[in-house]
């Protein structure tokens, strides 16, 4: 009667809702003021001002038929051009509105792409420490989903195990840079050797093999550059999410890029505008379209992120807690106490402390924390970790 499959993913809640749940239940028992809640990667801070200014003006120069009606199904021509000369004039590389496609978000833009790309037999490669819904979005195709370990020093990826883990069967890798759940933005030299590995085995099975590059985070970063793949390698896709950089995550807007020097890349967006009619994602929201138009240029105030990331981790470094500085997004991976983090972050309930358990993200013995909150909160949350902490002596 059912999809059992899609029953079994219904009724399963990710563990950082059912942990958002929680925290709002155990507010009300013991007071909001008391429980330190990192566990949704909802950004804190607010939509840049072009973004209020541009609703407004939308709705005073335009009538509703052109502000709600549909768009052309890969999205507004001038919206696609804008973000077009965004991306050739930040990154440096070529790109056209015509191999670009308005989405809802960087979600559907990886399920469109997936979808697009999938053949029988397909692997996609996806890396550690990785966002957990890749394996729903790959299973969903029928494709094999592959996981590549991490350097735990850095949770850059393992190039060693990248080098084997692609085959004969290999479609795409997926790149996550800066990553959730660690931070971490990738050097040039790390995609540099990664682009090397693909393009050795493209020859190698004499086969196209895609990067994707999953980039909702690319804007907040601290004190680093993150590297263009487009520019990197010709055989990539970018899928992007406006959620984090304008702070718009519950209005799902995003794009997908093909770079205009892959392998057939005409076929190839034909085949991306294909899958979005198939999965039934055509006409992004049409007004964020035309405020996306208007903000292509916008950059987020991230410093409300680097005041809490740096008191975030001195003090857990002080405390004694193991982790690594994150570079971008905001997230911070710590490492358990004890080799069970599901324990640990139980444990951690008993202190008002709301952390995720990574196995989910490939990443056992770590929890992440989510720093897109309130300073204050997190200033209030150090005498909980530090009796944590102490729980364990």
């Amino acid at each position: 009667m059912l999809n059992d499959d899609m029953y079994k993913l219904g009724s399963k809640r990710s563990t950082i809702r059912e942990l958002f749940e929680f925290g709002k239940t155990r507010a009300k028992e013991i007071g909001k003021e008391n429980v330190f809640d990192f566990s949704l990667g909802n950004p804190s801070i607010p939509a840049p001002k072009c973004v209020n200014q541009s609703i407004s003006s939308l709705l005073d120069t335009l009538d509703d038929a052109s502000l709600h009606g549909y768009t052309s199904a890969q999205g507004n021509q001038n919206v696609r051009h804008a973000v077009a000369m965004h991306i050739e004039k930040t990154q440096h590389t070529q790109m056209s509105e015509d191999y670009v496609y308005m989405t809802c978000g960087a979600t559907s833009s990886l399920c469109i792409t997936l979808r697009a790309l999938c053949e029988k037999d397909d692997e996609f490669i996806i890396l550690a420490p990785y966002f957990p819904e890749y394996k729903v979005f790959i299973g969903a195709t029928g494709a094999k989903c592959v996981v590549v370990p991490f350097n735990e020093c850095d949770f850059t990826p393992n190039l060693d195990a990248l080098d084997k883990a692609i085959t004969k069967n290999t479609k795409a890798i997926i790149v996550n840079s800066p990553n959730n759940p660690s931070g971490a933005v990738y050097s040039q030299k790390t995609i540099d050797d990664i682009c090397a590995i693909v393009n050795k085995k493209q020859t190698l099975y004499s086969k196209e093999i895609f990067i994707i590059s999953d980039e909702p985070y690319r804007e907040i970063v601290y004190d680093v550059a993150v590297p263009s793949i487009l520019k990197a390698y010709d055989n990539a896709i970018v899928c992007y999410s406006y959620s984090k950089s304008l702070s718009l995550s519950g209005e799902r807007i995003g794009y997908i890029a093909v770079n205009p020097r892959a392998k057939d890349a005409d076929k190839l967006y034909l085949a991306i505008c294909g899958a979005s009619r198939a999965l039934g994602y055509v006409c992004a929201p049409s007004t964020y379209q035309r405020v996306i138009q208007a903000c292509a240029d916008a950059l987020p105030d991230i410093e409300e992120y680097r005041k809490n990331r740096d008191i975030l981790y001195s003090s857990l470094k002080a405390i004694g807690y193991e982790c690594v500085l994150p570079s971008g997004a905001f997230y911070l991976m710590l490492k358990s106490l004890e080799d069970d983090s599901e324990a640990f972050s139980q444990r951690a309930k008993d202190f008002g402390i709301l952390v995720v358990p990574a196995d989910d993200f490939g990443a056992k013995g770590y929890v992440r924390i989510a720093y897109c909150v309130n300073t204050k909160m997190i200033e209030r949350s150090i005498t909980a970790f530090n009796e944590l902490f102490d729980s364990y002596k």
